[in-house]
């Protein structure tokens, strides 16, 4: 940040250096000669506070006059009597003695009422209003307390508080818990009109979800997405013969169960897609369960059915047992057969859709403000923060000021699947909204508020309980759990910082990474967010001890650098399987190695000698494998162990051996042990580590 030397300050405010650094270093601030420098913010508060203030500084400088001669002063001409009318106006006359006690009360009385309300968040200018003072004065103060803020600064309670007792205000606080709440109202039931139906594609990994909505689209994305798994949410609106329908494309691999239960809390009909050729699968199970669980019908869609290994009825049997039957045994679930390749089926498969839809009545009133959920969130390089939001209700339009999850916005762009540029977007339809503060989580509800000072009171709310709450669980895990895991020394734990292109891939993987924990080793993500790597995560990861895992991002060129010389492993995938593969090989790697105890030989105790300054020799006979020197043994009596250590000497006749093979006499030598008796069994083993399995 720019410097600013204090000579340069006082030339503005038109006064000498010296009373500046007299009037700065009453203020707090650290000066200690007219040379010294200041940073640009706080040369622009010292100007700020003390522009309104140079009359003061004019009528001190009066005083110099009576140090010059009398024709000094006469040269001058009425300037004298001016500077000393200013000097009396300034400072007026003292009261006598009677009157000073009135005056004190007339000053304080008005301007001090008994209390002032605060609440959990509030400005400077917000603060010096409620007090009736100038915010120069109050920045003023902050800066006597140590803290540099503007004038649309919201400041932390304890600092308002302290502000305004310093005043000699007393302080009551006004809780926002309710206005946190926002009251979205009831809809008339006069202006309900029908809305399109949202539709969730949901199935088991590469059973065709991407490309059975491609032939819907009459598009290919599916050839765009790596390994041809569809990596993040994708919204999209079609116009059918029937009416619109909104389209979300659910991430098919495992990994993405907590994606793929926020969108059947949006849908309104769930097409299952089974392949006919592999039948019922485990996120096939999983697909089924969010739906019931959502209240949303379901409309199977038995695909691949152009394969000639495709065996329709075994599916159709498969589903019956969990409850989904088809409409020609009974029951109440459609099935339709179709194929994503060749097309067929396609169109009947819409037709059952919309009639499913139709059975709902979907209506929305278009006339409110909009309310609606995050889909899908990111941070582009160059837009910023960029989410794409399902509107449900009301019509939402470029201008809206908005609440969603943590963060507020107004509206600055509205951008629809096409990549258009629209004013407003309607019920039931998808759009990238740009202007948001920060990147909200997928499935955080969104709402248009009545103006942006609200939106953004309410996202103080939330970001300061956020913070509280992260501070008290923080506080707890170090004081309860951290603590006593250490002592006892039973659990590791391996910590993982995830950066991912975007926000639902970020919860997803964290989800899938967690569910790898085990109870001998612990899998903690202490931080994941979207964009690149930067050097702010490696320095996170480098106190911390933790790896880093990119998923479709790549670290800054600083990042890199400082990873290699802080040692921190960076890892970058653009598949899931990949990712999930490596971190379950490096948490292998921290378990302990499990061993396995092998006999490599034993041999019996014939004979001892006592050799001056050697100790006890046992000489003995290799019963069966082989007596290895530097090896680890135990020496067993009557069956029982009765010294464990290692093989200090091995000799065959007079020379020493390395090794004695089964049937051969040796003189063998024990470690800081002597009490060798003929009889005695020399057992020698190793430990061979075994491959470690979670």
């Amino acid at each position: 940040m720019k410097k600013v030397r204090v000579h340069e300050i006082a030339k503005k405010l038109g006064m000498s250096s010296k009373e500046l650094v007299a009037e700065v270093q009453d203020l707090g601030v650290e000066i200690k000669s007219y040379m010294s420098t200041v940073d640009e913010d706080t040369a622009k508060l010292i100007l700020e506070m003390l522009t309104p203030v140079k009359g003061d500084i004019a009528g001190k400088m009066s005083k110099k006059p009576e140090y010059q001669n009398k024709t000094a002063g006469q040269d001058k001409g009425k300037a004298p009597s001016a500077l000393e009318a200013k000097k009396d106006k300034l400072q007026p006359k003292e009261p006598a003695a009677g009157e000073e006690e009135g005056l004190r009360e007339e000053t304080i009385e008005p301007a001090a009422p008994k209390k002032i309300q605060l609440t959990e968040a509030v400005t400077v200018k917000e603060l010096a209003d409620k007090m009736g003072k100038k915010p120069n004065e109050v920045i003023k103060k902050l800066i006597q307390l140590g803290v540099m803020a503007s004038i649309n600064q919201i400041l932390d309670v304890s600092i308002a508080m302290s502000v305004v007792e310093s005043f000699g205000f007393q302080v009551s606080m006004v809780s926002l818990e309710g206005k946190e709440e926002l009251d979205i109202g009831e809809n008339d039931p006069s202006q309900l009109v029908p809305r399109p139906p949202v539709v969730t594609v949901m199935g088991h990994v590469d059973h065709g979800k991407t490309k059975l909505l491609d032939a819907i689209r009459k598009t290919n994305v599916a050839s765009s997405e790596h390994g041809g798994i569809t990596q993040h949410i994708g919204a999209y609106k079609v116009k059918l013969p029937g009416g619109d329908v909104t389209f979300l494309d659910t991430p098919g691999h495992e990994a993405f169960t907590a994606m793929r239960a926020r969108g059947a809390q949006v849908t309104d009909v769930v097409i299952l897609v089974v392949a006919a050729d592999d039948g019922v699968m485990p996120q096939t199970i999983e697909a089924i369960n969010h739906a019931r669980a959502a209240g949303v019908p379901i409309v199977v869609a038995i695909n691949k059915i152009d394969k000639p290994e495709a065996n329709p009825e075994r599916v159709k049997n498969d589903l019956a047992k969990l409850d989904l039957i088809p409409e020609e045994w009974g029951g109440k679930t459609i099935f339709v057969e179709v194929s994503a390749k060749t097309g067929q089926g396609i169109d009947r498969l819409l037709e059952m859709m919309l009639l499913e839809a139709e059975m709902l009545e979907l209506k929305a009133n278009p006339n409110r403000p909009a309310t609606g959920t995050i889909i899908e969130a990111k941070l582009h390089k160059g837009r910023g923060p960029v989410a794409t939001v399902l509107v449900q209700n009301g019509t939402l339009r470029v201008g809206d000021p908005f609440v969603t999850g943590l963060y507020y916005g107004k509206v600055r762009a509205l951008i629809n699947d096409k990549g258009e540029n629209v004013k407003e977007a309607s019920p039931s339809t998808p759009v990238e909204i740009l202007g948001i503060s920060g990147v909200p989580q997928v499935g955080d509800s969104f709402i248009v508020v009545s103006d942006e000072r609200k939106a953004r009171l309410i996202s103080t709310i939330r970001l300061e309980k956020q913070r509280t709450e992260g501070l008290r669980k923080t506080a707890k895990v170090t004081l309860e759990d951290l603590y006593e895991r250490i002592k006892k020394g039973e659990v590791k734990e391996l910590k993982v910082i995830l950066k991912a292109d975007v926000q639902g891939s970020v919860q997803a993987i964290s989800d899938s990474l967690e569910r790898l924990s085990t109870p001998e080793v612990g899998l903690k993500v202490i931080h994941g967010s979207v964009g690149a790597i930067t050097e702010s995560d490696v320095m996170l990861a480098s106190s911390s001890n933790a790896i880093i895992l990119g998923f479709n991002v790549r670290p800054e060129p600083k990042a890199a650098a400082l990873a290699e010389k802080e040692k921190v492993d960076i890892r970058s995938y653009t598949i899931i399987y990949d990712l999930l593969k490596d971190v379950q090989s490096a948490m292998k790697g921290m378990l302990e190695p499990t061993y396995r105890e092998v006999t490599l030989g034993r041999a019996e105790v014939r004979q001892v000698f006592n050799i001056p300054k050697v100790g006890a020799i046992g000489g003995a006979y290799v019963l069966e494998g082989k007596i290895i020197k530097g090896s680890k043994l135990r020496l067993l009596r009557d069956n029982i162990v009765i010294y464990e250590g290692k093989i200090s000497s091995l000799r065959r006749f007079k020379d020493d051996a390395r090794e004695v093979q089964s049937g051969y006499e040796c003189g063998i030598g024990l470690e800081n042990y002597n009490d060798l008796k003929p009889g005695d069994i020399i057992e020698d083993y190793e430990l061979q580590e075994v491959e470690v399995k979670l």
